[in-house]
């Protein structure tokens, strides 16, 4: 009893948040130290560079890395809300608040019948799991949206398909968690707002959409399901290399296009078998929208050519926004997520030099963390797949040509049930059960 009580209170729920993320900030900050390389570089550098070409009215065009939608201007300018800080520390503080933001949603959300609580300890614990990262990143802006969106499915569809647009227009995913939403109208507002959006910034600023190309040159990142194949190789004599590339580290070599084209290849397997279910999918629920989004958004993180470790707060938004619903059918694949997260954590940062040098503590941790994932992604598409197919008919009183319960019908048993009927003697009048084999009279 005391342990559902903690769950359901909000003071416990606020209280590990804070201590949690009181931990995440000093890490961040650099007043705590986390082993492994500098993750907060992307932030203090990279997107401080950006954030002045932002600001002069264009993407950066000259910068590879830059490969992320228009939206994204958002998320890099965003640090100009609080000019007394420095571009870093006031980028922290706005993840910050945007994760609570998170919990303050998932909160609301699992209050009311066939709701449940779950959903915010599930973000409460998975994102410190990620360690530093989840803060030096914009990732858990664009889960923000996510969120937002699919917590709006039910009884705002076209808040839900506008905010399913900005968020595709932050990083693409979240046009994911379109798929379980019933109905035309989530799908024409995020129709509606995802074309002016990009009207209005391919108008405004120069290079709106040059990221499709530097996104379609990416090879296999290191980390990614493919990339194992190299890891093994290397052992047996492969040629290739690892290099920075395009923003990530990827391998470089013999067969890595090959490699790459089978991720393509698989995506799109993962894709074709999404349309079959929603064009099959018979029974909707309260929780499929959230169950489809997390399903959908697993199947193509699995088999993509990049796995990076901020990937995962993806993962952890989605999966609490299924444990809102007390009849998910996702509990198992929330558990998995959540151990693939935390083994995330040790392969990046803390031992991102052995996956790298492909050392066998290195290999292991990736086959770990990648065989959870594409454990989580196969339960979870075959929980959705039988949860929405149609059931078949009740099952009638009994077999055909079966005697019934009461017995055979004769002629005291029908008079006693006429004399039992209330309805007898009011306006209705019941017909005599006949002995079998006696003639009607005529007329």
């Amino acid at each position: 009893m005391e342990t559902r009580d903690a769950a359901r209170s909000p003071r416990w729920l606020l209280t590990a948040w804070g201590a949690t993320r009181l931990v995440l900030l000093l890490f961040v900050l650099k007043v705590l130290v986390f082993p492994g390389p500098d993750v907060t570089s992307d932030v203090s550098v990279i997107y401080r560079e950006w954030c002045d070409i932002l600001r002069t009215g264009t993407f950066p065009l000259d910068d590879v890395t830059w490969q992320y939608p228009p939206a994204a201007a958002f998320a890099i300018l965003s640090p100009g809300l609080l000019p007394f800080l420095t571009y870093a520390t006031a980028f922290f503080v706005l993840a910050c608040a945007v994760d609570l933001a998170v919990l303050v949603l998932l909160r609301h959300a699992g209050r009311g019948a066939g709701r449940s609580p779950r959903g915010a300890w599930v973000w409460v614990a998975g994102v410190p799991l990620l360690g530093p990262t989840v803060y030096a990143r914009y990732d858990v802006m664009v889960t923000a949206v996510a969120v937002a969106a699919l917590l709006a499915a039910g009884r705002h569809p076209r808040v839900a398909g506008a905010l399913a647009a900005l968020g595709a227009l932050l990083k693409v995913w979240p046009a994911l968690v379109l798929l379980g939403m019933r109905g035309r109208a989530p799908w024409a507002a995020a129709a509606v707002a995802g074309a002016g959006l990009a009207l209005l910034f391919a108008v405004t600023m120069p290079g709106a959409f040059a990221f499709l190309t530097f996104q379609s040159e990416r090879g296999t990142e290191v980390e990614s399901l493919g990339s194992l194949v190299f890891h093994v190789a290397r052992h047996f004599g492969w040629e290739g290399e690892v290099l920075l590339n395009y923003g990530s580290v990827e391998f470089l070599g013999p067969y890595v296009g090959a490699v790459s084209t089978a991720a393509l290849a698989l995506s799109a397997l993962g894709f074709g078998w999404l349309l079959l279910w929603r064009l099959t999918a018979a029974r909707f629920a309260a929780h499929t929208a959230a169950d489809a989004a997390f399903t959908t958004v697993l199947v193509f993180t699995v088999t993509s050519r990049v796995i990076s470790p901020q990937y995962m707060v993806w993962l952890v938004g989605l999966a609490a926004v299924c444990r809102c619903f007390r009849a998910t059918r996702m509990r198992v694949p929330v558990a998995l997520v959540l151990a693939a997260t935390a083994v995330t954590v040790l392969e990046f940062p803390v031992l991102f030099d052995e996956v790298v040098a492909s050392t066998p503590l290195g290999i292991s941790l990736l086959a770990v963390r990648n065989g959870l994932l594409v454990a989580a992604a196969l339960v979870a598409a075959r929980a959705l797949w039988r949860a929405t197919r149609r059931r078949g008919p009740a099952p009638g009183p009994g077999p055909p040509g079966g005697r019934s319960r009461r017995g055979p019908l004769t002629p005291a048993s029908g008079v006693a049930r006429h004399a039992r009927d209330p309805r007898a003697g009011h306006g209705r009048r019941l017909s005599p059960v006949r002995p079998a084999g006696t003639a009607a009279s005529g007329p």
